[in-house]
């Protein structure tokens, strides 16, 4: 029985373990980050809209049908009998009513709109395509905070373990000095400063963990899941650079040139004809027998034609102003391309800037632990004062920082690098 409860709380306890040490890659931040921004519901209404937009250019081919009437009163009319003149027998002819009626219905089915109806459709579905990609291109920019943000955090995490170590380091010389202070080598004001040095070591641990803890807050609310301070980031892994630039804006500058296509070859149905068929029905006084001058009903059916050739006169202005709007897009194009050039060199020496920083400080951390071991060896014989050790000591501390900080900042630089590219 001891046994088994002994194993659940081991369990237990390493349940627990892992779920306050949750880790959380770079990658997974951009995922959720991207699914929980606002803006990210506009992908949906895109789709929505567009659906909308097919549903009703596909009714452009249902049959239309308009209803009309009218009721009239005219100051003169046809007479028939003073047009023909008098008949034999008598027979007089009738004349048309001043006053006349009609309401009438026509059903309209269209059989042929010059390929309208097609291009129309070509050019919703373009046009939703480069919503779409302009709002992925928005998205992606996202990417470029979160890198911000990620990056801080690694960076508090690396100065609290520095921190850490410091401290870690002044309290074993603590011991030592106290051990000299009880034999009567060493005076308490020493054990007190290496004390004090203590407690600003914690002080900047306290900084460190604030911001952290701020940088974390930050984080949480992009990815729209909270984050504990438990929470580990995992330290992304460096791969080899793809120098081609893949970004998003770039098929969107290419998806805004096929819209502009797709209306180049809608112009051509505006100047084909439309062939239709129709049917009309409709009651009132005169019918299309208006001999009869009687209330009564018609229809009439048959194939209409429209042809209209007045766009004709401005054809080719619409040409040249569609090929102007791709010229425009590409200079746009070209333009985004130079910048993000430019960024990107700015990123390469930023790199080759931090990868000399570091050898540097390697070079000053050798340096810097040999002057502190010494000065250690100083202090415990009495040749130095505590508070020269502690300059000493905190010369080194400041070189491993300096490290720390242009370790991370080089691994920054190369996801920036990542970023522009869209690698």
């Amino acid at each position: 029985m001891i046994n088994k409860t002994f194993l659940i709380t081991v369990f237990l306890i390493f349940a627990i373990g892992s779920v306050n040490a949750q880790s959380l890659t770079i990658e997974e931040c951009y995922q959720m980050a991207k699914a929980n921004y606002p803006a990210i519901k506009k992908m949906d209404l895109i789709a929505e809209t567009s659906d909308y937009d097919l549903k009703n250019v596909n009714k452009k081919f249902l049959p239309q049908l308009n209803i009309s009437g009218q009721a009239t009163y005219q100051s003169e009319t046809v007479g028939f009998g003073d047009a023909i003149g008098a008949l034999p027998g008598g027979i007089e002819l009738p004349s048309l009513s001043k006053d006349q009626y009609k309401i009438q219905g026509e059903i309209n089915q269209l059989l042929y709109d010059g390929g309208s109806n097609a291009s129309q459709k070509e050019l919703i579905k373009a046009n939703k395509e480069l919503q779409e990609q302009n709002l992925e291109a928005n998205l992606y920019a996202i990417n470029s905070r979160i890198n911000n943000i990620f990056f801080s955090v690694l960076l508090m995490d690396a100065q609290l373990k520095q921190n850490e170590i410091n401290k870690a380091n002044l309290q074993t010389q603590i011991q030592k000095t106290e051990a000299a202070f009880e034999n009567g080598v060493a005076f308490k004001s020493n054990v007190d400063e290496l004390k004090a040095e203590i407690v600003n070591i914690e002080m900047a641990g306290t900084e460190y963990q604030s911001n952290r803890t701020a940088f974390l807050k930050m984080l949480s609310m992009f990815i729209g899941r909270e984050i504990g301070n438990a929470t580990q980031l995992e330290i992304p892994r460096t791969e080899f650079l793809n120098t081609s630039i893949n970004r998003p804006e770039l098929k969107a500058f290419e998806l805004q040139k096929s819209v502009f296509e797709v209306q180049k070859k809608d112009l051509r149905s505006s100047y084909l004809p439309q062939l239709s068929a129709f049917f009309q029905g409709g009651y009132g006084r005169p019918t299309l027998n208006i001999i009869e001058n009687e209330f009564g009903g018609w229809y009439m059916t048959g194939i209409r034609l429209n042809w209209s050739l007045g766009s004709l006169y401005t054809l080719s202005n619409r040409k040249n102003t569609l090929a102007l709007n791709q010229q425009s897009v590409d200079a746009d194009k070209e333009t985004f391309l130079f910048n993000t050039r430019l960024d990107l060199a700015q990123q390469d020496e930023n790199v080759k800037k931090y990868i000399e920083l570091i050898r540097k400080d390697e070079e000053a951390i050798v340096l810097r632990t040999s002057v502190t071991k010494s000065a250690e060896a100083q202090l415990n014989n009495g040749v130095i004062t505590t508070h020269e050790y502690i300059q000493k000591l905190n010369a080194e501390h400041l070189t491993r920082q300096n490290k720390i900080l242009h370790e991370v900042q080089l691994l920054q630089a190369k996801y920036n690098q990542k970023f522009i590219t869209g690698n």
